[in-house]
């Protein structure tokens, strides 16, 4: 078994490379199958959110799962290799535990995480790329996370991306009831972000989507308004406060649209959060000098407001993930000799099988059972015994007496 990790996250690579290897949710399921057919992987999972991008496989091969990641996403592997991690075995686990436990996110102790794996593993398994490995991980990962948030105080004091956003909101906005605010996606992020914002009671909320039926639910609940996207020309200058999360593969808030808005709007100044990867809001509207626009990894300063008192359960889910990391490789490692221990009892059985024919045909010659059975268990010992026997016989002087305790060893033979 040949445990991997191959990603980046937002410790390794800036956003501009995350987004370029992001899987969207249309392509997740046949990235999953090309990576299993075409390649040396035998099962696979693929985690793909706004601050990471990472595949959980089977396979004896980094270098071919990162040639195809490169490949897939059409970028030179030159260009993506400084930012990659590969991790084998129990660097592995350890990484996936971490990862679940929300010790790896830019928010530190984070519940969203979990769900995000949830689901990529339900993905993999939907579409049959999972298999006893992975199977095992991903069971022992989840437990492994509900044993660090139930023990430890991790999760205390968090300040999740949605909650960043109305904080930087209130350094831009003398009082967000007096703005309109615009949620554009109709995810779990969205949801996070429209109900911290709901909480302060903005003049307006309106919710935009590609399909207005699937936004409708999400904007009843709290009052809003729904429009599609393709309303947005229109409707921009009405909003003061857009936070966008989406899963389009282009941009959808581009530098002319905002700057024909900002001209209706008499230069009054609009804040945008982009919690989208690959980005909603083309790169060259940061420059704008009426947009306050923030990515993901803006929100980093706002977020470790809080920390000290997280940083102290640290220790704790670390131990707790560092025993169970060696329980995992424990069980990898017992499933490596499997092979082994099968050939091990096949040949055994075939002994056995020879020596109960040779019984039968005896018996049935009338000879006495009694030296039959003691024919056949004196053969069968033979048998058993001739490998360890002529290996020990044959061993070199340097070897002998490593040869000698572990025979001792496996048969249980106490030497005088």
């Amino acid at each position: 078994m040949q445990l991997l990790t191959l990603g980046v996250n937002h410790h390794t690579a800036p956003l501009a490379i995350r987004e370029q290897v992001a899987f969207g949710p249309e392509k997740l399921v046949q990235a999953l199958h090309e990576l299993t057919q075409s390649q040396r992987v035998s099962e696979a999972a693929i985690l793909s959110t706004c601050n990471r991008t990472e595949l959980y496989c089977n396979t004896p091969s980094p270098e071919s799962v990162t040639q195809w990641l490169a490949d897939f996403h059409h970028i030179e592997r030159r260009e993506l290799a400084p930012y990659l991690y590969a991790l084998p075995r129990e660097k592995a686990a350890q990484h996936a535990f971490r990862v679940a436990a929300g010790l790896d996110s830019m928010v530190l102790g984070e519940t969203q995480i979990l769900g995000q794996l949830k689901q990529a593993v339900q993905t993999a398994e939907e579409a049959g790329t999972l298999g006893l490995l992975l199977h095992k991980l991903f069971q022992r990962t989840f437990s492994v996370a509900k044993e660090v948030r139930t023990s430890t105080e991790i999760g205390a004091n968090s300040v999740s991306m949605a909650a960043a956003s109305v904080r930087l909101a209130e350094r831009i906005f003398p009082s967000i009831k007096e703005q309109a605010c615009l949620f554009i996606g109709a995810g779990e992020m969205i949801e996070l972000c429209i109900t911290h914002f709901a909480a302060q009671h903005p003049r307006r909320m309106t919710v935009a989507n590609r399909t207005t039926e699937r936004a409708r639910p999400l904007a009843e609940r709290f009052g809003a308004d729904v429009i599609s996207l393709t309303a947005l020309s229109d409707e921009l200058p009405e909003y003061d406060i857009i936070i966008t999360s989406t899963a389009s593969p282009l941009p959808i808030l581009g530098k002319g649209l905002l700057e024909r808005a900002i001209k209706q709007r008499r230069h009054r100044p609009i804040f945008i959060v982009d919690l989208a990867v690959p980005r909603d809001v083309e790169a060259e509207v940061s420059d704008m000098n009426d947009v306050f626009l923030y990515t993901v990894d803006d929100l980093g300063q706002v977020v470790q407001e809080g920390m000290d008192s997280r940083v102290a359960q640290v220790a704790q889910a670390e131990a707790i993930i560092e025993t169970s990391v060696e329980h995992f490789v424990h069980w990898m490692e017992g499933r490596e000799l499997v092979p082994v221990i099968r050939s091990l009892r096949d040949g055994a059985e075939r002994h056995r099988r020879h020596e109960i024919e040779k019984a039968e045909k005896a018996l049935a010659r009338g000879e006495d059972p009694r030296a039959v059975l003691d024919a056949m268990s004196h053969a069968l010992a033979n048998k058993l015994l001739h490998a360890p026997t002529h290996a020990l016989n044959h061993a070199s002087r340097a070897e002998r007496d490593q040869f000698a305790r572990l025979i001792s060893q496996l048969y249980g033979l106490h030497q005088e």
